[in-house]
């Protein structure tokens, strides 16, 4: 009994040995990142200033690589099944790692099945309207939205989308009711809006501020607690009379189940190094994205959010018996 305690005392001892010299040479290759959406949109822009913001701490390249499909599912399950060595990365945010859970019969668990690395950056929506309808503030929207309740088009990204979701919440906030425009992606929706076939978008604030920089479309309140810094003339819907109407598409870092301890520290730690750089900080910004404080740039901040979001979400999102083709 002895002998086995002491082979078994041993054993540990040379995995332990073996797991630590694994992370202590970790990375010597070139890593993945799988990004969960097309080349070009806001998440494999985050993914791509992200990658190269990282690369100094950790001597080795991050490969971008897009995978589509399913709002994101696709992609997320790619990672789950990948082998949880350091070397595949899953960026996503809080339709792919939160409402989808709501929605899809997923073939894995969000929260069991990987391991949160870091919280990047939160993404708030704009309540944006074309030019054309009879607003100018939050408040007359929403009587202008209850006064044409058969001309009140909201686009969207689809259903279960960050925009459709946000519509759906807007209602629930605003005793309203609006008449969903669902499109292939935010882009061709944001044309329509900007030719006013379309009358107002729940959109991400990277996507929206442009075309509010150019007067092509008009905003009217930023869904979060303060104010964007790359738009301080935008007010929050806690200053407009609708405190707590807040929406926010985080970006957030995960790697599989069961990767070691070490190496995703070492992750960790290549995101905050990446965060703190300036030229890193001001295109995100400039994107419109809020990076939080260093503090909450941890596994352990991640998975509090993710976990809160799920339980704010899934009721929602269930309740308005949302429904994907």
């Amino acid at each position: 009994m002895m002998k086995l305690r002491v082979a078994g005392i041993a054993l540990l001892a040379t995995l332990a040995g073996i797991t630590g010299s694994i992370a202590e040479d970790y990375p010597n290759r070139p890593i993945t990142m799988i990004v969960p959406f097309a080349a070009g949109g806001p998440t494999d822009v985050v993914a791509r200033i992200m990658a190269e913001g990282m690369r100094p701490a950790l001597g080795q390249t991050i490969v971008i690589e897009n995978i589509t499909g399913a709002a994101g599912s696709i992609a997320v399950g790619r990672a789950v099944r990948s082998a949880p060595d350091g070397y595949t990365l899953s960026i996503g945010h809080w339709s792919t790692h939160v409402i989808n859970g709501a929605i899809y019969n997923l073939p894995y668990d969000l929260l069991a099945d990987l391991e949160p690395v870091a919280l990047l950056a939160a993404n708030p929506q704009l309540i944006v309207a074309n030019n054309k309808v009879q607003a100018d503030d939050l408040k007359s929207l929403i009587a202008w939205i209850k006064a044409n309740p058969d001309k009140a088009t909201a686009g969207t990204a689809g259903p279960g989308s960050a925009s459709h979701i946000g519509g759906v919440y807007f209602e629930r906030f605003s005793d309203t009711k609006l008449l969903f425009v669902p499109y292939r992606g935010t882009g061709p929706a944001m044309q329509d809006l900007i030719a006013g076939q379309i009358s107002l978008m729940l959109d991400q604030s990277s996507n929206s501020l442009p075309q509010v920089r150019n007067k092509q479309i008009k905003a009217f309140a930023v869904t979060a607690k303060t104010r964007l810094a790359a738009a301080p003339d935008i007010p929050t819907v806690d200053e407009l009379g609708m405190p707590g109407f807040y929406i926010s598409v985080w970006h957030g870092l995960w790697v599989p189940k069961g990767t070691p301890k070490p190496i995703i520290a070492k992750l960790t730690a290549a995101v905050q190094v990446a965060l703190a750089n300036p030229n890193v900080r001001k295109r995100l910004a400039d994107l419109g994205q809020e990076i939080p404080p260093r503090e909450q740039q941890t596994p352990e901040a991640l998975a509090t959010l993710q976990k809160a979001e799920i339980q704010k979400w899934w009721p929602i999102v269930k309740a308005a018996n949302i429904k994907v083709d």
